[in-house]
């Protein structure tokens, strides 16, 4: 390269090379979401099956309910925090999310963890409504489902358009592109 030349414009400095924190649209992170909850059912049959074996439970109504519940939070933690400070789940790569930390760089444990109990405000509002009532299957589904999109919506309230629990833990969903096992 000649003296005085500029350098080409593919070693562009550090700073640019971060990515677009640009929150995707509210439809795609919900697509995702929705396809995440179709692939957690064969992590809970496949969790719920071994806990069931090796507790030698007989029915679901078994007084053990509570531990298989306290045992699919934990599954479900695990989950969720090996895929997130690995940037991606399932769901996150075939819809073109990652998740990230504020300043775009990828999760640390401590960090996905916090996100994930954060995220449970998803769930622990209608679930804490329905529990002192005897609410139908059906009548229960609608709170949960109106509680979803109402939480949902309100990420139209943040700033960057981020969910809450995400600007909470420190997080951003962003779009991006799978990323590669290196």
């Amino acid at each position: 390269m000649q003296a005085g030349a500029s350098a080409p414009p593919d070693t562009a400095s550090p700073a640019t090379n971060l990515p677009d924190l640009t929150a995707p649209g509210l439809w795609r992170r919900m697509a995702c979401w929705v396809y995440e909850g179709m692939l957690l059912f064969a992590v809970v049959f496949v969790a719920g099956w071994l806990f069931s074996t090796l507790g030698q439970m007989r029915d679901a109504m078994d007084e053990r309910r509570h531990l298989l519940q306290a045992f699919l939070f934990v599954v479900f933690g695990v989950y969720f925090v090996w895929f997130w400070i690995h940037g991606q789940t399932l769901a996150m790569k075939t819809w073109g999310l990652r998740i990230v930390d504020r300043s775009g760089r990828p999760l640390r444990q401590g960090r996905a963890l916090l996100r994930y109990l954060l995220s449970w405000v998803w769930f622990l509002p209608p679930l804490a409504a329905i529990a002192p009532f005897s609410l139908s299957g059906g009548e229960s589904a609608l709170l949960i489902a109106g509680w979803v999109v109402v939480w949902a919506l309100l990420a139209r309230f943040h700033p960057q358009r981020q969910f809450w629990h995400d600007a909470w833990a420190g997080t951003r969903l962003i779009a991006s592109k799978p990323l590669s096992r290196r």
